[in-house]
């Protein structure tokens, strides 16, 4: 026997008069959003993008291609796919799921001969630049006006992308 109460069902959301429907997961822009911001389903389809994609570059390496115009396809192809919408969904992935992301990241690296910035770095240098493009807009929404006393009290390299946070 059950005992734990049951939630209620929630109240239905109305936008000009129209009911909104509840989903569990929606896709949008490529993205795969979760009723709960669970990013696995996300992290599964970049992932399997990812690896269709590595599978190019490592077909374009054994054809001799030269190391720059692999790092061009690298950059243009598989990092676009990896790294979309970063913003909204880097800084709330489970661990295992950037940890599968990040090793597609250094097999692709091991391609290139070169370290890549993982998930982490990247995730983290696109959130900052979108904060400082905020902050830097007074008519945007979001930009209270001690935003801007704030922003002068962030580190003058905050903007570059080779400072990490402390």
């Amino acid at each position: 026997m059950d005992f734990r109460k049951q939630a209620p069902p929630p109240t239905p959301v109305t936008i000009r008069g129209a009911d909104v429907e509840i989903v569990e997961d929606y896709r949008y822009l490529g993205v795969h959003l979760d009723c709960k911001l669970d990013w696995t389903k996300n992290t599964n389809a970049i992932f399997k993008k990812g690896q269709s994609r590595l599978f190019l570059l490592r077909r374009l390496r054994s054809f001799n291609v030269g190391r720059k115009l692999l790092t061009m396809f690298y950059h243009s192809v598989l990092e676009s796919v990896v790294f979309f919408a970063a913003v909204c969904w880097g800084s709330g992935v489970k661990i295992a799921d950037a940890n599968r992301l990040n090793k597609l990241i250094r097999r692709a690296g091991s391609v290139l001969g070169v370290r890549l910035e993982n998930l982490e770095e990247v995730s983290e240098r696109r959130m900052l630049k979108k904060l400082l493009s905020i902050m830097d807009n007074p008519s945007h929404p979001c930009t209270p006006i001690e935003a801007h006393a704030a922003k002068d009290s962030l580190p003058r390299n905050a903007g570059n992308p080779l400072y990490r946070w402390q």
